[in-house]
């Protein structure tokens, strides 16, 4: 059966676009950090989902969860990642973010526009550091395993309790909600779309990949089931 869900995954990515590959001075290890780790594998779950929207362009380059205005040094387009590490040997001009804004970030809402029409209710899948990073307003503190956010508004808040239940029972472990995390960017802009909630996994390896996969859509099965949709 499948879910009537939208699986966004927007962290996923490792890759350098052309346009940038030139200027960029991370390496592969620190373009993984400050990614979502994990997230390819643990949230692989397209073909039990109605519509399913990642990319492949690191999060260091364009951070789709962010909005579009944001031009802080850990913004849309970054200067720095979570660790405070500088991404490029020289500043981009405004040409060149214009251009990575154009092709990825813009290009990556709509699909979530478009797909909307075919789910009832929206998952904006992450993996966080076990511990804050430096730029964390929890930075240095043993995070949750798990962390639920509906923004305080784009799911009824029963809603979100029950998604906290059924992956307290698939992943046997205690649920967090709105803290650390409430919600990004993607959650609070397409709320007018469809109902939706962002899930964070410690990248804590208190489970396996695959196990955390297999948990994830248990409890989004169930949830389902229990929403009666």
């Amino acid at each position: 059966m499948t879910l009537p869900l939208l699986i966004s995954v927007p962290h996923a990515g490792l890759q350098v676009p052309s346009e940038v590959r030139e200027l960029c001075s991370l390496t592969e290890k620190q373009i993984v950090e400050d990614g979502d780790e994990g997230a390819a594998g643990i949230y692989s779950i397209q073909e039990e989902v109605a519509s399913f929207v990642t990319t492949g362009i690191a999060r260091a380059i364009v951070d789709l969860n962010r909005e579009e205005d944001d031009r802080r040094a850990d913004g849309v387009v970054k200067t720095h990642t979570i660790w405070k590490v500088p991404v490029y040997h020289e500043p981009l001009s405004d040409e060149l973010v214009e251009t990575l804004l154009s092709k990825y970030y813009r290009t990556y809402h709509r699909q979530l526009t478009i797909l909307a029409k075919n789910a009832k209710l929206g998952v904006d899948c992450h993996t966080m550091a076990a511990v804050g990073p430096p730029v964390a307003s929890d930075a240095g503190k043993q995070r949750p395993l798990i962390c639920l956010g509906n923004a305080e508004g784009t799911c009824p808040e029963s809603w979100l309790s029950r998604l906290a239940k059924c992956l307290e029972n698939s992943f046997q472990v205690d649920v967090s909600i709105n803290s650390p995390f409430k919600g990004g960017h993607i959650i609070r802009s397409h709320a007018h779309e469809l109902p939706w909630v962002q899930v964070e996994l410690s990248r804590d390896p208190f489970l396996s990949i695959y196990q955390k996969r297999l948990c994830v859509l248990e409890g989004l099965s169930e949830w389902c089931a229990l929403l009666g949709i």
